[in-house]
């Protein structure tokens, strides 16, 4: 009887072991593929998100020389006529990220700051110069970099970079949603994100 009862309890003992083992390794295996799961959507997000503007706008440009001290002035003026596409870009296959998978985490380290890129096409009309005073490739050169200037405070006045930036954030809830779904949790270096809507309190 005493043998029956050891043997039972063996039985036992390796059948737990087993199914013990097997938990574990089906554990391992859902875990390498939440893991390679994770990674691949990364890669598919890993995408350029683009912002596009249009500013048109009119300049006065005016310069003018003294010839023979104040006796005489000679001027050279132009109407210049700008129309620029603006774009805002994120190259999110930049974002540099790690993944803890004991402890079920995506760890967002860095994402890469915006690119801006400006594309004015200029168009001169009434151009009036001298002998004196004509115009030269400084004054290109000069019109060039004031409109540029000019362009960058507007588009800083406008939405685009607040449109732009709600565009990275609607990418970036993507890695929630695919975190959350699979009970894993998603951290921006050290900050957890709870909510989608915690984006918009980082500073990105």
């Amino acid at each position: 009887m005493r043998k029956i009862l050891l043997g039972v309890i063996i039985a036992l003992a390796v059948l737990f072991t087993f199914k013990y083992c097997e938990s574990k390794k089906q554990e391992s295996i859902v875990l390498k593929e939440s893991s390679a799961l994770i990674q691949e959507q990364i890669k598919n997000v890993g995408k350029l998100v683009v912002t596009e503007g249009h500013f048109s706008e009119v300049f006065n440009y005016k310069s003018s020389k003294e010839i023979f001290g104040q006796y005489y002035t000679s001027d050279k003026k132009a109407l210049v006529v700008v129309n620029a596409d603006v774009t805002i870009a994120f190259d999110l296959s930049k974002i540099e990220y790690e993944i803890d998978e004991a402890n079920k985490i995506l760890i967002i380290k860095s994402i890469p700051k915006e690119e801006i890129k400006i594309s004015p096409d200029l168009e001169y009309y009434d151009i009036q110069a001298d002998f004196f005073n004509p115009f030269e490739a400084k004054d290109y050169n000069d019109i060039k970099e004031t409109i540029k200037a000019s362009l960058v405070k507007k588009l800083e006045d406008s939405d685009l970079k607040a449109n732009a930036k709600n565009r990275l954030i609607s990418e970036l809830s993507k890695f929630y949603i695919l975190t959350n779904s699979l009970g894993w949790t998603l951290q921006y270096n050290e900050t957890p994100i709870l909510k989608p809507e915690a984006f918009n309190t980082l500073k990105l």
